[in-house]
């Protein structure tokens, strides 16, 4: 008798909503907040916290946790990224703020920049890359200017060679950014910033990589292969691997796919465990947060098709030089590009979709998305510049009013 050939189990299907409301619960913007962690609880939970030098309405990393917790506290967001030696800056998505406990997983990347050699085609001698260690070491934390300049000329590109140096050290591991000032990073000698028992793990490139996926997983909620390789910016090679023993199960997600056609996907367990309810938020996001960063996914997830055009020209910009997608009931449903003026935030342009009109709930959403965003940075008033349908803005302006 021929032995039976075991069945492979059924693959879960998720429906496109379904998947919506996981990624944004997995993101932490369905459901109630989790206030007693903090921003140091979305930092640890989202795994990455993008970077970035423009500073409008505030700089990326104070919107991520405002558009889950509501008006933290500016102070106390730069407190809980740069104090305590919680966390660290390092290269994932992109430049991003890591939680301290990753440290040990980014020696896969570390160890690949060192097996390069250099850094972005910078080249710089052995002994200015030991005199950076050797004035860190006796001096404590420094800037790269405390260390001896950052350029050589005005030109952003022209680095120092001790800017080369400190940066080489920052990717090689040998140095560690746990701190900004000014926007400048303050680096300091790993073995004095990085807590001794992660400091000495030592984990394989595949064990790195494997809790990197897990991680990526878990914040995405549902995710192609293609959004966990985004994630952290992994290769394929490195990926593949371990991609079916990381810990999450394969599913089908309906309309994901060409034609919207089901899409093969992977999903955290946990995240299937209940269904996804709660409140929804309704913020501003950056163009840099991780719900909405890769372009492709938002696409898929939202409807969307959103850019940056901050390095546009500006005659060629659609929706504006910092466009803010607007979060409300699980939708994309719009964009602003803020500005401010002394005490008053300034919607330069505002667009909602769906059409001329936008819809009441639309336009409700929008005023408090505005209303909200100017308390938590300490505007007085709202001023709406260019309208899509002016027709909204008898109505926008008086709900600003009633305040």
């Amino acid at each position: 008798m021929t032995a039976a050939v075991p069945r492979p189990a059924p693959v879960t299907t998720l429906g496109a909503d379904e998947a919506r409301r996981i990624a944004l619960r997995a993101q932490g913007l369905l459901g109630a907040p989790d206030r007693r962690a903090g921003v140091r609880g979305v930092l640890r939970h989202l795994g990455a916290v993008q970077l970035d030098t423009i500073s409008v309405l505030a700089r990326s990393h104070e919107l991520i946790p405002y558009a889950r917790l509501g008006a933290v506290g500016r102070p106390a967001v730069e407190a809980a990224y740069w104090g305590g030696g919680t966390s660290f800056e390092y290269w994932s998505h992109a430049a991003c703020v890591l939680p301290v406990e990753e440290w040990p997983l980014f020696a896969f990347r570390r160890r690949r920049y060192r097996d390069r050699g250099h850094l972005w085609g910078y080249q710089v001698a052995p002994e200015t890359y030991r005199g950076v260690l050797d004035k860190l070491r006796a001096e404590g934390p420094l800037t790269s200017t405390e260390l001896g300049g950052a350029k050589k000329t005005a030109e952003w590109w022209d680095w120092s060679d001790t800017k080369i140096a400190v940066e080489r050290a920052l990717a090689f591991g040998d140095v560690v950014c746990t701190e900004r000032r000014s926007w400048k990073r303050v680096y300091a000698l790993a073995e004095q910033a990085v807590p001794d028992a992660l400091l000495g793990q030592q984990r394989s490139d595949e064990e790195c990589v494997r809790t990197l996926v897990a991680q990526a997983g878990a914040a995405l909620g549902v995710a192609t292969r293609t959004d966990l390789l985004d994630y952290h910016r992994l290769r394929a090679e490195e990926l593949d691997p371990v991609l079916a023993d990381c810990g999450l199960v394969p599913v089908e997600v309906a309309g994901w796919g060409q034609d919207g056609a089901p899409a093969a996907a992977w999903a955290d367990p946990a995240a299937l465990a209940a269904p996804p309810r709660g409140r929804h938020r309704t913020t501003l996001l950056s163009p840099f947060d991780s719900l909405v960063w890769d372009r492709a996914r938002t696409e898929r997830i939202f409807g969307m098709t959103h850019r940056l055009e901050a390095y546009t020209p500006k005659h060629k910009r659609v929706h504006g030089y910092f466009a803010m997608p607007l979060l409300t009931g699980g939708r994309l449903v719009g964009r602003v590009d803020p500005a401010r003026e002394g005490r008053t935030l300034v919607a330069r342009q505002v667009s909602l979709d769906g059409g001329r009109g936008g819809g009441t709930r639309r336009v409700e959403a929008l005023a408090t998305a505005l209303r909200e965003a100017a308390d938590w940075v300490g505007c007085d008033e709202v001023r709406v510049g260019t309208l899509h349908d002016e027709r909204l803005r008898p109505t926008l302006e008086k709900l600003l009013a009633d305040r």
